[in-house]
């Protein structure tokens, strides 16, 4: 299939990455060296509206179409895997109260999501779980007219930020999701610092010693918890950070191509090595390979394919391999300039190794594919 972006996608896309080179490129490996993302750079992504992206206008959302979506993910991916991670977890509250919260919910919280009054963060994690969320350990008891929330989740993107979390717990027995408002009784937040990759997405521990909520933020109903509820939202998750992993590929071609057509070595530029060579063709086939998955995935979304699960988990998969090998070749290429600060290729890496683990990793991934493969 022939994909072709609109003038108006195409216009969108231009846009947004003339944002992302100008006022997120510039300072990511500073943010990232400071492990924080500034309020202000989340409060421009919120009054250029791209929190309520995925939004309808009924709610006071932008309603952006997913390929249109996906090209946002994908620049700003290409500067900021951290703040790319604001965009999946938001979008990921987002799209759970879409399809599966009721009409008081939507009407209380979609509006305050959609201008950034309320930032999201997706509870799933937890420290002895990691992708067992079936079986999560955290646990929801009613008590008159609330619940009662006791556990621990780990992992947290933008948990330290966050207002509104959607936590997933066992609610007598059955995986149940809820939302939980940061200033609830007896909820906390942890910073986690010293990470590999992602450092400037603010992740965060989140505890809970029966952390009452009222009734009406139970979303769903018991048991819908993991196979309804987190299933939508990770969908959406996963089709961010496939458009993300082709961001950080193309990050890592154009640093490249940059450094071999400055750089010599016996005599000639970089570029004119053939193992060089080698590695940059590669590069710019996986890019290729991967962004034509995501818009693949982009297009069934919009027409509401059931296959899309299963191509969005191609496309995560596909893409996230494809961004570390290419942040892999980009760090060998610089040599040892690329184990330094002073160039962004080492980000790439260790930003690209999470993509691999992030919202299921790459082997729940195989696990998925593998299933669909056999129906």
């Amino acid at each position: 299939m022939e994909f072709r972006l609109s003038p108006r996608q195409e216009e969108d896309r231009e846009s947004f990455r003339a944002f992302v080179s100008e006022e997120v490129a510039p300072h990511a490996d500073a943010y990232d060296q400071a492990e924080c993302m500034p309020g202000a750079v989340v409060k421009e992504i919120a009054e250029r509206g791209w929190l309520g992206a995925i939004i309808p206008e009924e709610h006071g959302g932008g309603e952006m179409d997913p390929i249109t979506f996906g090209l946002l993910c994908e620049e700003v991916g290409r500067g900021s895997a951290s703040l790319l991670s604001i965009l999946t977890v938001h979008g990921m509250v987002c799209q759970a109260i879409l399809k599966w919260g009721s009409s008081d919910q939507k009407a209380r919280w979609l509006p305050k999501l959609a201008t950034g009054e309320a930032l999201g963060a997706f509870g799933l994690t937890e420290p002895g779980i990691g992708s067992d969320a079936r079986n999560v350990e955290t646990e929801a008891r009613p008590s008159d007219a609330s619940y009662l929330l006791t556990g621990r989740k780990k992992w947290i993107s933008f948990g330290q930020m966050a207002t509104l979390f959607m936590i997933m717990a066992q609610c007598e027995g059955k995986p149940t999701a809820f939302l939980v408002q940061r200033e609830s009784p007896g909820f906390s937040t942890e910073p986690i610092s010293g990470l590999l990759g992602f450092r400037s997405a603010m992740l965060a521990k989140v505890h809970m010693d029966e952390c009452r909520i009222p009734a009406e933020n139970l979303v769903g109903r018991p048991g819908f918890g993991f196979s309804h509820v987190a299933g939508a939202a990770l969908d959406h998750g996963r089709y961010c950070i496939a458009w993300g992993s082709v961001g950080i590929g193309k990050a890592c071609l154009e640093a490249c191509l940059r450094y071999t057509s400055e750089r010599k070595q016996f005599g000639t530029y970089l570029k004119e090595h053939q193992l060089i060579q080698q590695m940059i063709a590669r590069m710019i086939t996986d890019i290729s390979a991967a962004r034509l998955l995501c818009l693949h995935a982009g297009h069934l979304k919009e027409i509401g394919e059931p296959r899309v699960i299963m191509e969005t988990s191609m496309a995560k998969y596909f893409a996230s391999r494809a961004a570390f090998r290419a942040a892999t070749d980009a760090v060998q290429i610089h040599g040892a300039n690329g184990c330094g600060s002073e160039y962004p290729v080492q980000r790439y890496l260790r930003d690209a190794k999470i993509m691999e683990i992030i919202e299921g990793s790459n082997q729940i991934q195989e696990i998925i594919i593998s299933k669909y493969g056999y129906h």
